[in-house]
């Protein structure tokens, strides 16, 4: 199994875009830019700004005591969904910039009354948003949840970890001065009408500039998952981006899908002209990035990847093996390959578990990777995977014996084929006595220069590279693979409506047809809808037959006859049906004390039968 999530580590040669966003800033060089990571839901927009920390993170010097050594950048992670319901997303995305202004400023013992006067300018946009058990809270000379706390939290940190008293001192001024402006806050709203919203923006700007300036640093804000928050709330938390915008010493990374986001924007501007979406989107985001969309190369470097993550490698071998998947992605315009060979010429001793799922996710890349239901977006590739993985542990607890190829292709065709074929694959697979989809079987063994000659809802391209992909599956028993797939799709076999006994008969009709004239008591004592369905599984597999003289078959076949006029007309009918190449002489004394022998002979007479089943049949 596989996590969920967005991940530090590249899979898929992304920590070139995050390499070069990166530089983007570094170049900067303190000048303010806002960047736009954008890419449909599951695409790595969250994996890509891991990245992006990353690659900035190790560009810089460790902290030290030397001023000029000093890290240049820090890091506010801001996730406004977290936010969405439970607090106001702007004055969130602001006050985790003045916690981490005020973790630094108490750091290195400089751009304290700055950082005070930047959270005085916030506690003012947080008036608006005050809840009345803040207010209440206030007014009693409690800190309120957020910022205040979290400040109060850092002078903890700091005194526990031995710092100074005078650095102690500063940090306590600066919560104490917090709780002070945000006393102010609950005032009569006459007052607050005097203030100028054009002023406290302006000192907002000014008193967070100045302390980025006294701190000597690029704040580097990321802002993830916006693209998954109710409209209010996205547009929320870019009119507070907006508010730092273009000033000097920062640089916010946002990654979200761009269509999402200006869906939210024109539901909370009411569906303005498209033109204004535009403008309102294009004025946040100087530079778009979008993420690389995954090739069939960069595809099946994922799968392989997870399944080398999984496996009982090393940590250094599973490590060697990423990089040079990773190098040979990046030589990949010049027409490398990223296949099982390559892995396997890697001189890394692979178990042999992890070769079969090599195998199966280099079959699998192509299709995955141009597969509507799946078009290479990473998020849903591990979701199949784990899927798989699930399935896989199914089978082993349940004891049924399942291929992991085979289910891999089941399954493929379960989320990416046209609505209603894997209802219609599944009950050719149920029906079929040995669990095989004969409908495709035909179409699998085909020679490989003929085209496909596929009807209906088959006739998909989807369907042709489907079929083509190995293990054929239309001669193999697929019961077992069906039956740790029916989370969706109940297996209900026609025998389901047996009784006990009537199932019991119809497995030793199966099992042993020659010996089923011992069983003619039994089988007359059931009712006539259980033979029917006896019946149709005998004949089922009986269609399986390609000569007909006495096939031990024909034995149970009789025997269902005998105990039901019904069932006789049915067995005549599927006899008489048989191409005259099939009938042979031995089955004419076979049956030729059947009441409804007569008729078959003048059918199969009509049929022009072979000499010999006609000499049989003018002797009895």
């Amino acid at each position: 199994m596989w996590l969920d999530n967005e991940t530090e580590i590249d899979y898929v040669n992304f920590s070139g875009v995050a390499e070069s966003v990166a530089e983007l800033i570094v170049q900067a060089d303190g000048k303010p830019l806002s960047i736009g990571v954008s890419g449909p839901w599951g695409a790595g927009k969250s994996s890509m700004i891991k990245l992006t920390k990353q690659a900035l993170a190790s560009r810089q010097a460790p902290s030290a005591d030397d001023a000029e050594d000093r890290e240049k950048y820090i890091f506010v992670d801001f996730n406004a969904w977290l936010y969405q319901g439970y607090d106001d997303a702007r004055a969130a995305l602001m006050e985790s910039i003045a916690v981490k202004l005020a973790e630094l400023a108490v750091d290195r013992k400089t751009g304290i009354q700055k950082t005070q006067d930047f959270l005085k300018s916030i506690d003012w946009f947080r008036a608006a948003s005050l809840t009345a058990g803040s207010a209440v809270a206030l007014a009693l000379g409690l800190p309120p949840v957020g910022m205040l706390g979290q400040a109060a939290n850092l002078i903890k940190r700091v005194r526990d970890s031995g710092a100074d008293s005078e650095v102690i001192e500063d940090g306590q001024a600066l919560v104490e001065q917090g709780i002070d402006t945000a006393k102010g806050l609950v005032k009569p709203r006459a007052q607050q009408r005097g203030e100028s919203a054009r002023e406290k923006i302006a000192e907002l700007r000014y008193s967070f500039e100045k302390a980025l300036e006294e701190l000597g640093v690029t704040l580097v804000v990321l802002i993830d998952d916006l693209d998954r928050c109710m409209p209010e709330t996205a547009v929320s938390t870019l009119e507070a981006i907006r508010l730092f915008l273009f000033l000097e010493g920062t640089a916010f990374v946002i990654a979200a899908d761009d269509q999402m986001i200006k869906h939210a924007v024109r539901r909370h501007f009411d569906n303005p002209d498209e033109s204004l979406v535009i403008n309102y989107f294009d004025k946040l985001i100087q530079i778009p990035i979008r993420v690389p969309q995954l090739g069939t190369q960069e595809v099946r470097a994922y799968m392989f990847l997870l399944f080398v993550h999984a496996s009982s490698l090393s940590a250094d071998n599973k490590e060697a093996i990423r990089e040079a998947i990773i190098t040979r992605l990046r030589e990949s315009w010049q027409g490398k390959r990223i296949d099982r060979m390559f892995v396997e010429s890697l001189n890394i001793e692979l178990p042999a578990d992890l070769v079969l799922q090599l195998d199966t996710a280099d079959r699998l890349g192509p299709i995955m990777t141009n597969g509507s239901g799946i078009a290479g977006n990473p998020r849903l590739i591990k979701r199949f995977l784990n899927a798989l993985s699930i399935r896989m542990t199914v089978s082993r607890t349940q004891g049924v014996s399942v291929d992991e190829a085979v289910l891999a292709k089941l399954m493929l065709f379960e989320r990416l084929a046209p609505d209603g074929l894997y209802a219609e694959l599944a009950t050719a697979i149920i029906k079929d006595p040995g669990g095989r989809p004969s409908v495709i079987a035909t179409w699998e063994n085909r020679p490989a220069d003929k085209p496909f000659d596929l009807d209906g809802l088959w006739d998909n391209d989807f369907v042709r590279d489907w079929l083509n992909l190995r293990p054929a599956l239309g001669d193999l028993d697929l019961r077992g693979a069906l039956y740790v797939s029916r989370e969706h799709l109940p297996v209900i076999t026609p025998e389901d409506g047996l009784s006990s006994r009537a199932s019991e008969i119809l497995s030793a009709l199966l099992d042993s047809p020659e010996v089923a004239s011992q069983l003619t008591d039994d089988v007359t004592q059931l009712a006539a809808v259980e033979l029917n369905t006896i019946m149709g599984r005998l004949l089922d597999q009986a269609r399986r037959e390609e000569v007909w003289g006495t096939p031990a078959i024909l034995e149970a076949l009789l025997v269902l006859a005998r105990a039901n006029d019904g069932i006789a007309k049915r067995l005549s009918g599927f006899l008489g049906d048989r191409p005259a190449s099939q009938i042979q002489p031995d089955i004419v004394p076979k049956i030729a004390d059947e009441p409804w022998a007569k008729d078959l002979f003048k059918a199969w007479s009509s049929n022009n039968v072979s000499a010999p089943v006609a000499a049989a049949m003018k002797m009895d």
